[in-house]
Order: structure tokens, then sequence, then C-alpha cells
């Protein structure tokens, strides 16, 4: 595989860099429909980059690919060896890391009364995140590079990550509870781990909206970077600590260890958040589609 990686990233990378992330396209593995990877080798590096189908959220398709994707990254760093330290998740949507679950999918499950199917995206979500928060049981540091709005399930998802680099402005916020509910696939609990439950519960409640600046403060961001040049601050980041790599990979998992998170934990929240689901009423429907319909122009307009 990692022969296959050298010849993916000469042969078929895209000389030319997006503007949004100076990166240029991989396809390192194709048949992941929405997240372009490349293996700068000689960083020891994979960059993965979204590419929404849609509104820039969740949607089925893309937890499937992120499946596959995790299982990629483990067979890769079997062969790869110290050719891979740092995996990094970033997205090609201009203005937006993600805004979350799939709205619209949430609302065609509601209105059929579909605990199941809620549930089964949920777990679907937390599997992901959890195996994120263990780094695939590989040996590599992850880092999630933000250089839009994480909103609601995209600010919960970059919780799992090891380091999170955020240009300077990037908006951060859970605006679940403007329909009456609360995110339901980690927040809390890493949240809770991170800065104490009154705080989560805090941000969880109120819904405001935190800049990157904000969150470097609290911790939350361990890297600021200035607009434009979130990928050049995070391959510095990497240049500089490649040699230290081991030492920081096991302080992260000495951490985890300080401050363990079961899986079961993240499922029995999930159940709870399906609870909630299936109480909302039609006005709380109405919101929601409102939010859809707001952040699809945004996704359109940037």
């Amino acid at each position: 595989m990692l022969s296959e990686a050298t010849s993916m990233v000469s042969d078929h990378a895209d000389s030319s860099a997006t503007p949004m992330t100076g990166m240029p396209k991989g396809r390192l593995w194709p048949e992941l429909g929405q997240i372009d990877c490349l293996h700068d080798i000689s960083n020891g590096t994979l960059w993965s980059f979204m590419e929404f189908q849609g509104r820039p959220s969740y949607n089925l398709p893309l937890l499937a690919d992120f499946h596959r994707w995790q299982d990629n990254i483990k067979a890769l760093k079997s062969e790869a060896g110290d050719a891979l330290k740092y995996v990094v998740l970033g997205s090609r949507q201009p203005g937006a890391f993600c805004f979350g679950g799939d709205l619209d999918y949430f609302t065609e499950c509601i209105n059929n009364r579909d605990g199941d199917a809620l549930a089964a995206y949920g777990r679907s979500c937390i599997q992901i995140l959890h195996r994120n928060w263990r780094a695939c049981d590989s040996e590599v540091v992850t880092i999630g590079l933000v250089q839009g709005d994480a909103l609601g399930g995209g600010f919960e998802s970059l919780l799992s990550f090891d380091v999170i680099v955020a240009e300077k402005g990037t908006r951060f916020g859970f605006p679940e509870q403007m329909f009456g509910l609360f995110p339901g696939m980690g927040a809390l609990t890493f949240l809770g781990r991170k800065l104490g439950t009154a705080k989560a519960e805090q941000l969880v409640r109120t819904g405001k909206l935190l800049t990157a600046e904000d969150l470097f403060e609290l911790g939350l961001v361990h890297i600021l970077a200035e607009p434009g040049q979130g990928i050049e601050t995070t391959r510095r980041y990497i240049q500089k600590n490649g040699a230290r790599q081991p030492a920081h990979h096991r302080m992260y998992r000495a951490m985890k260890r300080a401050n363990p998170i079961s899986y079961e934990e993240l499922d029995d929240i999930v159940w709870l958040w399906v609870e909630a689901c299936l109480t909302l009423e039609r006005h709380n429907l109405a919101v929601m589609r409102r939010l859809v319909s707001a952040q699809s122009k945004m996704a359109t307009a940037a």
C-alpha cells in the first residue's frame, strides 16, 4: 500500500491547489467519495479534506466514507511505519469546516417516528468519533484543521482530535438549543472532560458562538493560524515536532488514560438524544428547516 500511496500522490495529485485550502487534490483513496486524501511521505502526514455533496453536513454517505477512511488509515500505518505520523482532517468547503448533523434526515426520521434510524445515525457518529479519539488504535497524532465555521456536530467531532489548529475568526457553537435539542454524539462527554461539566453545560445550553480565539483561551484550540494560513501553520507544526511525535503520541495516550471515555457512555447519550428528538413538536421542526435553509444559503454564497 505504501508504494501505491507514493505513486498516487506523484501521479494523480492535481497540481492546482484550491484557494480554500492551498493543498492539491490527492485522490489517494478514490473510493472515498467525500474525503480527498494525500499522503505526504516526506513529512509523515496524511492530509484529508471533506468534499461535501450538498450542504456541508455529516450525511450518511460521508459517514460511510469516514468508516472506510479509518480502516484505510490503520492499514496504511501498518505498512508505512514512520512514513505516517500525523493524520490531518480539514474541509474544502469555503467558510465551513462542517455545519453538523444532517438536519434534513433528522426531520424525515422524526416525522416518520423512526427512532431506530436516528439511533443508527447516532451510533455511526460515535463509532467514528470514539475511534478517532483512540487515533484509530495506531501510533499517529490526529489534527483537526479548521478553516471555516464548525457548528453542532462539526464542533463536536473536532473535540476527538489530539490537536486542533484553527484560523482566527472561525466560529464554533452548538445551535441545537434553537430547536429544542442538545448535541448527542460526544460534545457533553468531551467538553465535560476538558472544561468541567458546568462550563460544558453552559456552552451547550446557551448555544453561544465562540471564535477560535475564544477557544484558544479555553484551551480547546491548540494552535491559532492567520486567516488563509491554516495549511501552512499545520505544516510548520508538523515539521517542527516530527522528531518529538512518538513522545507526543504517548502523552496523548496518557491523557486519555487519565480521563477515559467509554463507548458505552457515548451510546447511552445517543439514546437520550433519540428520545429528545421524538419529543420535538412542529414548531421545533420548522426552526430546524429554517436553519437548514440558512446554512444552505451560506454554503452557496461562500
